[in-house]
């Protein structure tokens, strides 16, 4: 079977990958008239970093993303190992990825993944630090709406978290092998469960119903989130899906650290796969990559590219 991610290619700069701020251009028509070309939008989406993260992929995807100057960078979630309640450590572990964050300044924005928002000290924690725990915003006349699948927070079972915590120290030993090892449990099975389930508050599904009433015809609206809640037969997300029918929309997700595709309701549902979480099954989407949405006129664009595909001018 062939890798579904795409190759770093010339072509793809040629087209305009690398670019600068984006501007209106006009245009002539047929019969002379000026016609006036919305922006082109280049968002740049991540997908997991921890769940067990593997050393310095992150980083080394910050910085070539950061290269690129892309005009939104938007994160999946699960940014920290989190589950737990120590604030010293969890202070530690968002001040050492925040720190990564920093050059992007307010083009970048995140949804919490299940490691970020784990239990009220963390969902009090990222409040402080990163905001609500869902959001929309408008950025030339894109719509995108940041919807939490862990409102409220979900608890797992103590022998989870703990598990957790002895993969976290596995991989700070020997992050190699100990991927390997994790490979090579789970070669050959179709599905590889994770713990959890989809939350999503009444009052979340209140909000973006307002949101979609007050942006009736976008030029085209996202939806991130972190757990892809269509897997889960969430009624919360199909109350959703049921607001956003009559409008071009795409649905953005991670947390399976596999990347999928589906096609769903006539709209594209994607799942990435990760950038630096540790990886759980073997097979074309095992993948560190980012995801480059470029929108102008018409149907957006969307490509995957592989963060070891990337290099700078000296060829390194």
């Amino acid at each position: 079977m062939r890798n579904p991610i795409g190759r770093f290619a010339v072509s793809l700069m040629l087209a305009g990958l690398v670019a600068c701020t984006p501007v209106s251009e006009n245009v002539q028509s047929a019969s002379g008239e000026n016609i006036e070309q919305p922006p082109m939008l280049r968002i740049a989406i991540i997908g997991d970093r921890t769940g067990g993260h593997r050393p310095e992929v992150f980083e080394d995807a910050l910085h070539k993303i950061h290269a690129m100057q892309p005009d939104l960078v938007l994160s999946v979630g699960d940014l920290v190992e989190g589950y737990i309640e120590d604030e010293e450590e969890l202070a530690r572990q968002w001040n050492e990825v925040e720190a990564e964050l920093e050059k992007f300044g307010p083009r970048f924005h995140a949804v919490p993944g299940n490691h970020d928002y784990s239990n009220a000290v963390m969902a009090r924690i990222w409040r402080e630090r990163r905001g609500p725990a869902y959001w929309s915003l408008v950025k030339d006349d894109v719509l995108i709406l940041g919807l939490s699948t862990e409102d409220p927070p979900i608890a797992l079972p103590q022998s989870a978290m703990e598990g957790h915590v002895r993969l976290q120290q596995a991989m700070a030993r020997d992050p190699v092998g100990t991927q390997e090892r994790i490979l090579e449990a789970t070669r050959g099975k179709e599905k590889v469960a994770k713990p959890g389930e989809v939350s999503i508050s009444p009052e979340q599904v209140s909000y973006f119903r307002k949101v979609l009433a007050d942006n009736p015809a976008p030029r085209w609206t996202f939806i991130l989130m972190h757990k892809p809640a269509w897997a889960y037969d969430s009624a919360e997300f199909r109350e959703l899906e049921a607001l956003l029918a009559d409008r071009p929309y795409t649905v953005i997700a991670g947390h399976e650290h596999y990347y999928d595709y589906a096609a769903r309701n006539g709209r594209d549902y994607l799942t990435l796969g990760t950038t630096g979480g540790v990886w759980l099954k073997d097979g074309p989407g095992k993948v560190d990559h980012l995801l480059w949405v470029a929108v102008g006129q018409g149907e957006p664009t969307f490509s995957n590219i592989e963060i070891g595909g990337i290099f700078d001018k000296t060829g390194r």
